[in-house]
């Protein structure tokens, strides 16, 4: 490569002072994360990381497990509402601990380096190469399946187009954070724009009078504690990501007004967004076809788009495209820090001299990504993930609690009190 490729480490924290949003990327004689993610890019790597392939694919397994209509549009609720609540314990940490890195960060700083370290590789080996490879398969199912009406798509291709989108993304993400964000802000937008067109049609036929809720909503099975808690896991699933936005602190612009404020934003819409689409889904399909149907979206088009039914397979791989590229966007900035700490090799912590991107970081993401692409058992591989996730967001959140017990006087721009009220300064937020 050209004088482009000269990369610099760079194992100083960021400074409040390099907070422009035009900076050249470097002061004092090293090479920073440039601070460009604004409040709507902060909001987009949200939702476009919460809304991935989860609202395709987990309602069949939320009403498998819930029993019944009404139950499972509770389950999504309530699941929503555990989000809120976990996205304000991280919304203060950030703020405490302003370091890219998320939980990998506050867990090392909380309970120290033994803990971060764990934490780290668990992340590295497992957490996010799986995640990506699993989106990133579900957006190639979705553009293969209507070349293969008839049968599934052959494995090969549908590797081989992952891979592909995969290394398309690595690339806008290495050349530019701009380039990133602005992706990542237009799929958002498109993905939110097929959801609202599940939502506006499942309003057309609730006021034709149709639905699966209409002969009771309670009606289907007893409910049962066991299955209700895996209602309660599919659901999270497809949350997941709302605490995304913590691995980029040092790249917001006013993280301390940005981080709430994109959090108040994203959560409630992603909740009201699930939920409807969700009370849309049954007024096309009764509960037994939306168990049948192993793509419920397409199902659905199928049945109220008539030839128009490609627009959703098209739009949950838009959907999917923007997840790969908030996963890669914010998942490489965790092995930056990482790198950055002295726990994963000190090459994975520089940065581009110009571009100010953690290019080595994002390469070594797309690598141990790819790799993951040779497995197809990918549904354990999602249900292990999940139990290791929430394990550690429970690590975490109890970490905010040692924090306060053992610094109750450190900085708290931002403070969640018992009653899960949030205050910025000495103001409800």
């Amino acid at each position: 490569m050209a004088e482009g490729a000269r990369l610099r480490a760079s194992a100083e924290k960021i400074p409040e002072e390099q907070a422009q949003e035009s900076g050249s990327g470097s002061s004092g004689g090293g090479v920073a994360l440039k601070k460009e993610i604004g409040l709507v890019s902060a909001c987009g790597i949200i939702v476009g990381n919460i809304i991935g392939s989860g609202i395709f694919v987990s309602p069949k397994g939320v009403l498998e497990n819930a029993g019944s209509v009404g139950m499972a549009l509770i389950v999504w609720i309530v699941t929503g509402v555990i989000t809120a609540v976990g996205a304000l314990c991280y919304a203060e940490l950030g703020v405490t601990i302003p370091k890219s890195g998320g939980d990998y960060s506050y867990v090392k700083d909380i309970f120290g380096g033994l803990a971060g370290f764990l934490r780290l590789w668990i992340a590295v080996l497992v957490i996010y190469p799986t995640n990506q490879a699993v989106i990133a398969l579900t957006f190639s199912n979705y553009v293969l399946q209507p070349l293969f009406p008839t049968c599934f798509a052959p494995e090969s291709g549908l590797r081989l187009l992952a891979a592909v989108c995969l290394l398309l993304l690595t690339w806008v993400n290495c050349a530019s954070v701009r380039w990133a964000t602005r992706v990542q802000d237009i799929f958002t937008a498109g993905k939110l724009l097929a959801l609202g067109l599940i939502i506006i049609m499942g309003i057309v036929q609730i006021c034709k009078g149709k639905g699966a809720y209409s002969s009771g909503p309670f009606t289907g099975a007893e409910p049962d504690i066991g299955l209700i808690a895996l209602a309660f896991l599919q659901g999270s699933f497809a949350y997941g990501g709302w605490n995304f936005l913590n691995y980029v602190t040092e790249e917001l612009v006013n993280p301390y007004k940005n981080l709430p404020r994109a959090i108040f934003i994203s959560i409630p819409l992603v909740t009201f967004v699930y939920v409807f689409a969700n009370i849309a889904y049954v007024t096309a399909m009764s509960p037994q076809e939306l168990l049948a149907s192993n793509a419920v979206a397409v199902t659905f088009g199928e049945k109220l788009l008539g030839v128009m039914a490609w627009i959703m397979p098209i739009s949950v791989a838009l959907s999917t495209f923007g997840g790969v590229n908030g996963s890669l966007f914010t998942s490489s900035r965790l092995f930056f820090a990482g790198a950055r700490e002295g726990h994963l090799p000190s090459i994975l912590a520089m940065i581009h001299i110009k571009r100010c991107t953690p290019i080595p970081a994002l390469l070594f993401t797309c690598l141990s990504t790819l790799l993951m692409l040779v497995t197809s058992d990918m549904y354990t591989l999602i249900n292990y993930v999940g139990f290791i996730n929430y394990l550690f967001y429970g690590v975490t959140v109890a970490g905010q609690i040692v924090l306060r017990w053992k610094k109750p006087d450190i900085p708290r721009p931002i403070k969640v009190s018992r009653t899960n009220k949030c205050f910025y300064g000495g103001y409800h937020l």
